[in-house]
C-alpha cells in the first residue's frame, strides 16, 4: 500500500487520469469502428515524429535556463538544412542526413548567441526566449521571399523565386526512417522501427551526456549555480553549452517531424510547434529545473496518444468529421493544463 501511495505521488493524478482515459479510448475503439491496430501504429507513428522537439527541452531544463520557448530558432536553423538539402537535389538517407549536417552550423551558432544572451537575463530566461523565437521566425519570413532558392520544388512557380509556404520531401526523404526496418502486420499496422531507433538513439545519447563530467557540471549549475561556481564551473558556459545543444536538437527534431509529415513548412509554421513540446514534457512529470528521458517518454506518448484517439473515436461516436476541431480543443486544453498547473520545484 505503501508503495502504491509513493507511485502515485511520484506519478501524479493528473498523469494516471490521462493514462486510463487513454487506455479507455483505445478499449472504446473498436466498438465504435475505430481499427485498434491502425490507431496504434497512428500513435507510434506521431510519438516519433515529435519526441526529438520535446527531447531538446531537456538540457536547458537541466542547466536552469527553464523551459524553451525559443525553441523556433532550432526548428528554423532545421529548415534551412532541409531547404539546402532539397536545393542541392540530395535524395535518400543522403538527403536526411545531409539536411542535419547542412543545418549544424547554424544551429550551433546561432544557439551560440542566443545562450550568451541567455546569460545576460538571467531570471528572464524564458520570457526573453518566446520574444526572440518569436522574432526570428518572423524575420525569417522575410528571408524566405528573398534567399536564391531556384529549386523548382520549393520556388514560387508564377514569380520564379521565394519559397512556397508548403514544401514536399516526396521524392527526397519521405519517412526515410519509417521505411527503414519497418514491421509491417496485416493491412494497417505499421511498427516504424527505423523511426524508434532514431529517437531511442538520441535519447541515449542525451542520457549519456547527462552523465558525463560536462553534463554533470550543466544539472550543478541547474540546481545550485553558486554551489556550481564554488566548485569551480563556468556557469555561464555551462548555461551556453545547453542551449546551442536544445537549439541543435531543435533542427534534428523538425528535420525528423518533415520526413515522416511529408512536408517543410515555412513562414509562421514554426510557431505552433513550440508549446506543445513544452506541454508534453510538463505532462510527463518534468519542471523549470528538472527533467529526465522518462518525462520525454511519457510526456510525449500521453500527449500524442491522446491527440490522435481523441478525434477519432469522438468522430465515430457522433457520426460527423470534426477531428481538427476537436484536435485543437484537446491540444490547447492539454497545454493550458501543462502551463498553470503547480509543480514542486526540486533544488
Amino acid at each position: 500500500m505503501r508503495n502504491l501511495k509513493t507511485f502515485i505521488q511520484d506519478f501524479g493524478w493528473p498523469r494516471i487520469i490521462i493514462f486510463f482515459f487513454l487506455v479507455a479510448l483505445f478499449v472504446a475503439a473498436p466498438a465504435v469502428g475505430v481499427r485498434i491496430d491502425a490507431s496504434i501504429s497512428d500513435v507510434f507513428n506521431r510519438f516519433g515524429q515529435y519526441a526529438i522537439l520535446v527531447l531538446a527541452l531537456v538540457p536547458m531544463i537541466q542547466s536552469g535556463c527553464g523551459l524553451n520557448f525559443g525553441l523556433a530558432l532550432g526548428i528554423v536553423t532545421g529548415l534551412l538544412g532541409s531547404t539546402l538539402s532539397i536545393q542541392m537535389d540530395l535524395r535518400g538517407f543522403w538527403g536526411f542526413f545531409g539536411a542535419i549536417a547542412l543545418a549544424s552550423p547554424f544551429a550551433l551558432v546561432i544557439g551560440y548567441f542566443y545562450g550568451k544572451l541567455l546569460n545576460k537575463v538571467k531570471g528572464e530566461e524564458m520570457t526573453i526566449a518566446m520574444y526572440v523565437g518569436f522574432s526570428v521566425v518572423m524575420v525569417m519570413c522575410i528571408a524566405w521571399l528573398i534567399l536564391p532558392f531556384n529549386s523548382p520544388t520549393m520556388v514560387w512557380g508564377y514569380a520564379g523565386k521565394g519559397l512556397r509556404t508548403t514544401i514536399t520531401v516526396e521524392g527526397y526523404w519521405l519517412k526515410i526512417l519509417h521505411n527503414f526496418l519497418a514491421l509491417r502486420i496485416g493491412r494497417f499496422f505499421v511498427f516504424p522501427t527505423g523511426l524508434l531507433l532514431f529517437v531511442s538513439f538520441c535519447a541515449f545519447c542525451m542520457w549519456l551526456f547527462l552523465r558525463s563530467k560536462t553534463g554533470t557540471a550543466m544539472t550543478a549549475v541547474g540546481s545550485n549555480p553558486d554551489f556550481a561556481r564554488a566548485s569551480g564551473v563556468s556557469v555561464d558556459k555551462m548555461r551556453t553549452i545547453s542551449v546551442m545543444i536544445s537549439t541543435f536538437l531543435g533542427a534534428v527534431g523538425i528535420i525528423v517531424y518533415q520526413q515522416s509529415f511529408g512536408f517543410i513548412q515555412l513562414y509562421t509554421a514554426p510557431n505552433p510547434m513550440v508549446f506543445p513540446a513544452i506541454a508534453a514534457i510538463l505532462i510527463g512529470g518534468a519542471n523549470i529545473t528538472k527533467a529526465s528521458m522518462v518525462n520525454v517518454v511519457v510526456g510525449t506518448f500521453l500527449f500524442q496518444g491522446l491527440l490522435t484517439m481523441t478525434p477519432s473515436v469522438i468522430n465515430s461516436i457522433l457520426q460527423t468529421d470534426m477531428s481538427e476541431v476537436i484536435r485543437m480543443i484537446v491540444s490547447n486544453g492539454m497545454i493550458l493544463y501543462a502551463l498553470t498547473r503547480k509543480t514542486k520545484v526540486t533544488k
